[in-house]
């Protein structure tokens, strides 16, 4: 899935130079065979070192957060899709529907 990803991510962005990652990509030399292949540089986040249970690692709240705010739609609390087309329009429609609801709150005169 990371050589779509980050082919995909390369297309459309080319600004981006750092991808941040869960500590489990840091295995089998990932990182250096997306610098190799990408020019991108792999950034995992690791956990403190002694903490046990829960910890917020930096960054990372920011993807649980929009997680969740997909997980508020019905439609996308279970994965209902037969196709990864159906699952990534439901994302979109989900952010359109985040999104205007904001917008519109935000412009009451």
């Amino acid at each position: 899935g990371v050589i779509f990803v980050l082919g995909q991510l390369k297309q459309r962005i080319r600004r981006i130079r750092v991808v941040l990652a869960d500590a489990a990509y840091k295995r089998c030399g990932l990182p250096d065979w997306v610098e190799q292949m990408f020019n991108y540089t792999l950034q995992t986040m690791l956990r403190p070192v002694g903490v046990k249970g829960f910890t917020v690692l930096p960054k990372r709240w920011i993807v649980e957060r929009t997680f969740a705010w997909l997980v508020r739609h019905r439609r996308l609390a279970k994965d209902f899709e037969r196709t990864t087309a159906s699952s990534e329009a439901m994302v979109y429609i989900a952010m359109i529907r985040l999104m205007s609801r904001r917008l519109a709150r935000g412009n009451t005169i």
